[in-house]
């Protein structure tokens, strides 16, 4: 049996060992909204004011470690933008609120952030169809700025948003050449 076609994912819940500390985080660094909460143990979050995109609760997890490295479990979930422009803004608030990124790519049909919440849980604030093949850039000339890295990240900021990205990633960025909107 097949799955129908327009089925999709609702909403995640996460288990958090602190609400508060999580709450800071995706709603005052990523920008959802609160949308209910449940005492002091669990609360829904939202874009766009749907009932909850995504469910914290600390009913097992209260005060728990982050999951061990090579371990089972979920690699990231991914916050899909809009636009382009909504990416690199949510880029310059990761960076403004000193979240370390775990890095960047361009997949073609996608751009994409990785880093993770603060119970160490992964991410990706990506954009689909913002991709360089989604800009007609298929082939395009790329090149290394100071070092090997093979990530590409940074949307022209502001020169302090510069700065930060440069002390994040001090071996270096591709990026595009024929991309206006990368640092150079």
């Amino acid at each position: 049996m097949a799955i129908p076609a327009g089925t999709r994912i609702g909403h995640v819940l996460l288990k958090v060992a602190d609400l508060e500390r999580a709450l800071g985080f995706y709603c005052g660094v990523l920008g959802f909204e609160l949308m209910q909460r449940l005492g002091p143990s669990a609360a829904f979050i939202s874009a766009g004011g749907y009932h909850h995109h995504i469910g914290l609760n600390t009913w097992e997890s209260k005060g728990g470690p982050a999951p061990a490295a090579g371990t089972t479990g979920l690699y990231h979930l991914a916050i899909v933008y809009p636009t382009r422009g909504d990416l690199g803004r949510a880029l310059k608030g990761l960076l403004d609120h000193g979240v370390r990124l775990d890095g960047a790519a361009d997949h073609g049909v996608s751009e994409a952030l990785y880093l993770r919440d603060p119970d160490g849980m992964g991410w990706s604030c990506t954009g689909i169809g913002l991709g360089s093949f989604g800009r007609g850039m298929r082939g395009a000339s790329w090149r290394c700025l100071r070092g090997s890295l093979i990530w590409r990240v940074c949307w022209r900021q502001d020169m302090r948003s510069r700065s930060l990205c440069r002390r994040m990633f001090p071996k270096g960025l591709w990026i595009c050449e024929s991309l206006d909107l990368a640092w150079r």
